[in-house]
């Protein structure tokens, strides 16, 4: 047996005894309103596929979207000016962990006042958690670049830019992948976050409307879709990387 079908198959035993643990904990509750089981949950998601996959996805995916590209640009910008100039990290970098010692759910209705039940209220808090591993992994990226190779490129002739798009930007790529594939995760939870505590549409609204229902299986039924849409984004990164980078494994 090869080893990726191997792998392949660890991780379908794991997520059998998932389940299985899963349905024997829904059983043991004897509860539906508080732990469905997995066979529930799928049953309810099928039910409401109609407004969970036509409504409430394209809401939450749209904050994801747009949350998750300001979060690049911002998390680009911050690590790139924080490489090229050692004052605005010695400035820059104290705020930036401060920013994520904020509770969310406490500023999340504060968005909701300002920018009312707009798209904007969500993907601020979205961006507030994504921004972070984004700026601090690639700048990290930075940083691991090794003096020698640098001093070998001035050496040679080359300036400051010629060693940053020749040099930095190819060795921070694989960073660059693994702080998306950090975000990714992280931009679907902030959205699920801005839409339970304020919002009209979007999979976390419907989560906390199926609570206020004591429909439990209501409730998975959009976590369940979340954490689906997740592994698939992040595959997607996953392949893009591959395509990108394809010195990686030599």
């Amino acid at each position: 047996m090869r080893q990726s079908d191997r792998g392949n198959l660890y991780a379908a035993a794991m997520v059998l005894v998932l389940l299985m643990l899963w349905q024997a904990a829904a059983m043991g509750i004897n509860a539906a309103y508080i732990l469905p089981g997995p066979l529930q949950v799928i049953l309810r998601l099928w039910e409401l596929r109609q407004p969970l996959f036509y409504a409430h996805l394209p809401a939450t995916m749209a904050v994801v979207g747009v949350g998750l590209g300001i979060s690049v640009v911002l998390g680009l910008g911050l690590a790139i000016l924080m490489d090229r100039c050692p004052a605005a990290e010695k400035a820059l970098y104290p705020l930036i962990i401060a920013s994520q010692t904020i509770p969310t759910t406490a500023l999340a209705p504060l968005f909701v006042l300002w920018f009312g039940y707009s798209l904007w209220s969500k993907v601020l808090v979205t961006v507030l958690l994504t921004f972070f591993p984004i700026t601090i992994t690639v700048f990290d990226g930075f940083r691991s670049v090794k003096t020698e190779m640098i001093e070998l490129l001035f050496t040679f002739g080359a300036n400051k830019q010629q060693i940053f798009w020749k040099l930095k930007l190819p060795a921070v790529l694989p960073c660059f992948f693994s702080a998306i594939k950090m975000a990714v995760p992280l931009s679907i939870i902030g959205a699920a976050i801005g839409e339970w505590l304020g919002a009209q549409r979007g999979l976390g609204y419907f989560s906390r409307r199926m609570m206020t229902q004591l429909d439990g299986a209501g409730v998975f039924a959009p976590i369940l879709l979340l954490s689906v849409v997740a592994m698939i984004l992040v595959a997607i990164v996953s392949i893009i990387e591959k395509r990108f980078i394809t010195w990686r494994g030599q």
